[in-house]
């Protein structure tokens, strides 16, 4: 990978170089971008993508979760083309760094090639989160419905995204 990659893939993913039960870094310069552009709190953008798809500690944007089970591939084609495979079989997977629900959200994802460019998934979830707090009103409502409307589910991944949330330094 180039060196204009890596620096992407730091200012995307926030690379902190710390496990899972250490504080996080400061929150990513992408995050900090797409927050502002769609008016929706940093922390909070960052928070959801780490719970969405953390790996090492880090959101890691060529995942796929299909059922509730998470896939993580090393590359950005490998990850099309696995969301190519499961579309063929009528799944409707979580895709990218926001795990993006293909079902709901497709128009909003476009196509694969789309759904896993970082800076594009990164602003679709922030969409996402957004149109939720604009129906409830609270941002923590919106954390939840950002991965369900249905209220016990909203809450038990409402918990999940404050656990992140209360390991990012502002």
């Amino acid at each position: 990978m180039s060196r204009r990659g890596w620096v992407l893939c730091g200012l995307l993913l926030g690379f902190s170089g710390v496990g899972q039960a250490a504080p996080l870094a400061a929150i990513p310069p992408a995050y900090r971008q797409v927050a502002d552009e769609y008016q929706v709190p940093p922390r909070l953008l960052f928070a959801i993508a780490l719970t969405e798809s953390a790996r090492h500690g880090a959101p890691w944007p060529w995942t796929l979760n299909v059922g509730g089970r998470p896939y993580y591939f090393a590359s950005r084609a490998e990850a099309e083309s696995a969301l190519r495979r499961w579309l063929a079989k009528s799944k409707h997977p979580d895709v990218g760094l926001m795990e993006i629900n293909w079902k709901y959200h497709r128009k909003k994802l476009q196509d694969p090639t789309a759904a896993f460019d970082p800076w594009y998934n990164l602003r679709a979830g922030a969409l996402i989160l957004r149109q939720a707090y604009d129906a409830t009103g609270n941002w923590w409502q919106a954390a939840g419905r950002y991965h369900s409307t249905t209220p016990s589910l909203a809450d038990a991944y409402r918990q999940r995204v404050r656990r992140w949330y209360r390991r990012i330094r502002e």
